[in-house]
């Protein structure tokens, strides 16, 4: 390695990580918590078979889970101007990858909810709760315990996402890595240095993850 190269890396790593941690993370939550919140009205929806709504959610799933992320950050931030509706890059970056994750951990939560025992709605509804009452403090539960490990890998596989928001301008980590190279013009280097920042954040998301799956199978055994 140059001295040259060395010193561009130096430089640029603290730049990166700057943009890491106030656009890229803050982007990553953000969004998250929109997925989540998202993904369990629609999967309660189709839990309880309301049927207008279901169908609505299907078409939701349908659409989105069949068309490309960048396809659809591109609608929102350069087509929906045409008709009159425009947003920030970083708004913009929010709802979309927030819509887009949604509907993939909507599934999941769904199919935690209906692995559910029946049992367990037969017994709420005999102390006399209402169905609100029961899918709140016995179905939920129960079901987002059993989806922690999927809905926790979604949020990893979000963080890599978010690298597509550069190509709405968003200057996140990845846009950051590319303008720095614009500059430099080392491109295997700087790449490289962006790759490892992503991986040093997966990496800690993945060691949290760990843990709350040990916390909640001790919290389950506890309660067996």
């Amino acid at each position: 390695m140059t001295e040259r190269l060395w010193g561009i890396l130096v430089e640029s790593f603290p730049k990166m990580l700057e943009y890491a941690v106030t656009v890229t993370l803050p982007l990553t939550v953000l969004s998250f918590a929109l997925a989540i919140a998202v993904a369990l009205i629609v999967a309660l929806i189709q839990y309880a078979h309301v049927k207008v709504l279901s169908q609505i959610c299907r078409f939701y799933i349908w659409v989105t889970r069949g068309t490309p992320l960048l396809v659809q950050l591109y609608i929102v931030f350069y087509g929906l101007p045409k008709v009159g509706i425009v947003m920030a890059a970083f708004p913009a970056a929010v709802i979309v990858l927030g819509l887009n994750e949604a509907a993939y951990m909507a599934e999941t939560i769904r199919g935690t909810l209906e692995g559910v025992s029946v049992g367990q709605l037969e017994a709420g509804y005999c102390v006399g709760m209402s169905w609100p009452k029961i899918i709140w403090h016995v179905v939920l539960p129960q079901a987002m315990r059993t989806a922690f490990p999927a809905l926790s890998n979604s949020m990893i596989a979000m963080l890599k996402e978010t690298s597509m928001a550069a190509t709405i301008t968003v200057m996140e980590l990845f846009r950051q890595a590319q303008v720095i190279n614009g500059r430099v013009y080392e491109p295997l280097a700087l790449y490289i240095e962006a790759a490892v920042i992503y991986l040093i954040f997966c990496t800690i998301l993945t060691w949290l993850q760990h843990r709350g799956e040990k916390r909640l199978n001790s919290y389950g055994g506890a309660h067996a």
